[in-house]
């Protein structure tokens, strides 16, 4: 029998995407309207590493094919993602996303064989930016003297901005931002994570009717301004996933769902057969590789390493980004001798999130598509797929799982 792994690296896309043009960011500083066209999280960040004298060094991605995976999207490897003259040992290819969003939930639909092909609802980008039903209800329904923010912002920003306010009014802080989400700050001593999640179990009701993909609590910490810091009891409250996904395919067949991160809530908890709820790129490895022990044949293990998007994307920081890749780069190596004959390993990205461009939101891009391990072709490059689903559909192809709603298999 066999597993299969899906090594998300949240955000780290590999610009290309044939329709970003579509979708914007908004440049923070002059306010103008930026189409994502040009978008690149791998090869921009690469750029800008190795203008600065600093090459991108990712030598376990790059011999798996990272840089041929790039070349695919946007016909150009960017600098340090050469790959050795050997050749690469991985089935690599890119991937087009055809979901309406270039959000977290969309991403993760598409590649477990569910695209999203209705449209979110979204909050305008304006002061205040929520209905004022919707704010009255969840302070009548929650007993609050009242909320904070209502605006769009970066959610380490608002911490900053409104974090002290908040602690004297234990009035929670509610943001959005581009993605079909309504985040809810507040402080874990304070306010109270419990009393947090509460809240947010509250909101997630009185979002349903707009079709809001995700209330998001924003737990965090800190004793003023200069010292906030967002914790890792962040919880997400999703929507239902569609049906007889990959997930649900796995579970169906009698295997389990390892989930690491924060995969269980993007799925709504549904078909998670065990949970660990690691935070922070060591934990998350640590996390994976418990799994790869553990999980038996038939069994899926599916991590979501959500700092590159989270700490470094949103936050535009090229170098923290980098930095973090690297790290990553530097505990595949661990996997290797865990993995058993039937393996087979996805390692790709939900979006794009690029570091280096105007704004603070997700860029809408291809993302890697490398699929490795004992079971996996070597060498061979699948070209573009022109959705997502296919790397849902080749997963289930080699767990001998029923057929998903889309894709199509490159093995």
């Amino acid at each position: 029998m066999a597993r299969a792994f899906i090594l998300l690296c949240d955000s780290v896309g590999c610009g290309g995407g044939p329709d970003a043009a579509d979708f914007v960011n908004i440049d923070v500083e002059t306010g103008e309207t930026i189409p994502d066209t040009g978008s690149d999280t791998l090869g921009n960040m690469a750029r800008w590493r190795a203008e600065r004298g600093n090459p991108l060094h990712l030598p376990n991605l790059a011999r798996l094919g990272l840089g041929l995976a790039c070349e695919n999207a946007t016909g150009v490897v960017p600098p340090g993602l050469e790959w050795p003259e050997t050749g690469h040992f991985g089935l690599v290819g890119s991937a087009i996303e055809t979901s309406r969003g270039k959000d977290t939930p969309s991403g993760h639909y598409e590649i477990c064989g569910s695209p999203v092909d209705f449209d979110w609802g979204y909050f305008p980008r304006e002061i205040p930016c929520f209905p004022d039903d919707l704010i009255a209800a969840l302070v009548n329904e929650c007993g609050l003297s009242g909320v904070l923010g209502n605006q769009h912002a970066s959610g380490t920003t608002i911490i900053q901005e409104l974090g002290e306010e908040h602690c004297r009014t234990h009035q929670p802080i509610v943001y959005t931002s581009a993605d079909s989400v309504f985040q809810i700050a507040a402080h874990e001593e304070t306010f109270g994570l419990q009393r947090l999640y509460e809240v947010c179990e509250v909101a997630r009701k009185l979002c349903d009717p707009l079709n809001i993909g995700r209330v998001i609590a924003r737990p965090f910490v800190g004793t003023k301004s200069a010292n906030f810091a967002r914790t890792g009891n962040r919880k997400d409250y999703a929507v239902q996933p569609p049906r007889n996904n990959l997930l649900d395919r796995v579970v169906q067949a009698g295997g389990s769902v390892w989930s690491v991160g924060k995969v269980e809530d993007i799925f709504a908890h549904r078909s998670i057969t065990r949970t660990n709820k690691a935070s922070g790129l060591e934990a998350l490895w640590d996390g994976t590789l418990d799994a790869a022990k553990r999980a038996g044949d038939g069994d899926l293990i599916f991590t979501n390493f959500v700092d590159f998007d989270s700490k470094f994307g949103h936050r535009r920081l090229p170098d923290g980004y980098a930095s973090a890749l690297e790290y990553w780069d530097s505990r595949l190596p661990e996997l290797f001798p865990l993995l058993r004959d039937g393996d087979l390993v996805l390692w790709t990205a939900d979006h794009g999130n690029d570091p280096t461009w105007p704004g603070t939101d997700h860029t809408r891009e291809q993302v890697p598509m490398i699929f490795f391990g004992p079971s996996s072709p070597k060498g061979v490059n699948t070209g573009t797929s022109s959705t997502f689903a296919d790397m849902g559909a080749t997963l289930a192809k080699h767990l001998q799982l029923r057929h998903l709603s889309a894709g199509n298999s490159v093995l």
